[in-house]
């Protein structure tokens, strides 16, 4: 009895090994570009819940997770197709995080995500036309749609009795479709726009776009660009030529990077995808204890779009993005029981044994619509240099 017993034990541990899988996720993010000093907590954030799920050992039998990353430039589409191309042929990952800036994501997902079939969980792409593009039901995001922050900033100016403003966007996917929301929202509000310009990034001057957004006046400059590149150009800009002495800052503004203009950014507020959680305590420690900050900007949503592929992998029984695409709803929305940062073993389990899971994660994951997180907003102020939580939207 006691050689049957050892015999079976061995069998089973060897056809455990015989299903376990050397698990690859692409994280395409711009560790180069107009917001490279986002990047780097960002995939920390995705390889935070890798090596939790690693560690545990509970995914499909014992599979390990690996991260690829790649370089997204956040701005040159044909790089980031490039890159994603080789996380697909060459790394065979078997699917993506990121990507991370709406017109890149957009491409990566036509280009490459389509063409063979992978799933993309993208933590910071906002483009409302990403809402609608053509996905095959490939393509979801943590973080939610432009359209939803566009209201967000109406109805932060309006409680400030803010009701002209002058606004530049940077020219690309993201900019435009932010703008565009913006406007929409601000107008139906009863909101004046006294000029709307477009403004390149990479450029050494700004003084020309600054001249044109000061002769047409307004209570504000909302300055919907990178922190990193065009952005930051025009608030030196004005600040150097008086112009301007207060901004509004959407969500590619916010970072600490962009805190180093000095105290005359000082006044300024704006709002970012963000959440005050139970999860984004336990998540934020976690990370701290990891070596990162858990509280940049689109980092809680980075690690929520590789626990999501990962937790959706588990569901389907399967690591291929053809078997875990219909499942990503399944196990990001209710019913089911909660599951938070630092819980993705008991999640796994759960799943194992035929139960099902409402993963929160870090940033209160709540998936609608084309697969987009319906979304939360930190509003913050600057004052005295640092960045100040005035409230959760």
């Amino acid at each position: 009895m006691k050689t049957l017993m050892t015999a079976t034990a061995v069998s089973a541990l060897m056809c455990s090994a015989a299903f376990a899988e050397d698990i690859k996720l692409g994280v395409i993010y711009g560790f180069t570009g107009p917001i490279e000093s986002l990047t780097g907590p960002m995939a920390a954030g995705a390889e935070l819940a890798m090596k939790e799920v690693t560690d545990s050992g509970m995914l499909l039998d014992g599979s390990t997770v690996t991260s690829v990353r790649a370089d997204s430039t956040c701005i040159d589409s044909a790089a980031a197709t490039a890159a994603a191309e080789r996380l697909v042929t060459s790394d065979k990952v078997n699917a993506i995080v990121g990507a991370d800036c709406s017109g890149v994501t957009g491409a990566v997902l036509q280009n490459v995500a389509r063409a063979n079939g992978i799933v993309m969980i993208s933590p910071s792409a906002t483009s409302p036309a990403l809402s609608t593009a053509e996905d095959d039901g490939l393509f979801f995001r943590t973080s939610p749609s432009d359209a939803r922050e566009g209201q967000v900033m109406t109805d932060i100016l309006m409680e400030e009795g803010i009701k002209s403003v002058a606004l530049t966007y940077t020219n690309n996917d993201y900019g435009k479709g932010l703008a565009d929301a913006f406007i929409s929202s601000f107008e139906a509000a009863g909101g004046s726009i006294t000029v709307n310009i477009s403004h390149e990034d990479g450029k050494a001057d700004y003084s020309s776009e600054v001249g044109t957004l000061a002769s047409a006046g307004g209570d504000i400059l909302v300055v919907a660009g990178y922190l990193d590149q065009g952005g930051r150009g025009i608030i030196e800009g004005s600040l150097d030529s008086g112009a301007w002495d207060r901004f509004v800052l959407p969500g590619g503004m916010i970072g600490d990077n962009i805190l180093t203009i000095g105290d005359g950014l000082n006044g300024s507020f704006g709002q970012i995808a963000g959440t005050d959680g139970a999860g984004m305590q336990t998540f934020s420690a976690m990370a701290t204890e990891a070596g990162f900050d858990g509280t940049s900007p689109y980092t809680p949503e980075s690690y929520d779009a590789a626990a999501l592929i990962m937790f959706a992998m588990q569901a389907a029984g399967s690591s291929a993005s053809a078997d875990i695409k219909d499942h990503i709803f399944d196990v990001a929305n209710a019913p089911g029981e909660q599951i938070f940062p630092g819980e993705l073993a008991k999640g796994l389990q759960i799943l194992k044994d035929g139960g099902e899971i409402d993963y929160v994660g870090a940033s209160s994951v709540e998936m609608i619509g084309n697969g987009e997180s319906a979304g939360n907003y930190r509003q913050v102020l600057v004052k005295d240099g640092k960045f100040e939580t005035v409230q959760y939207r």
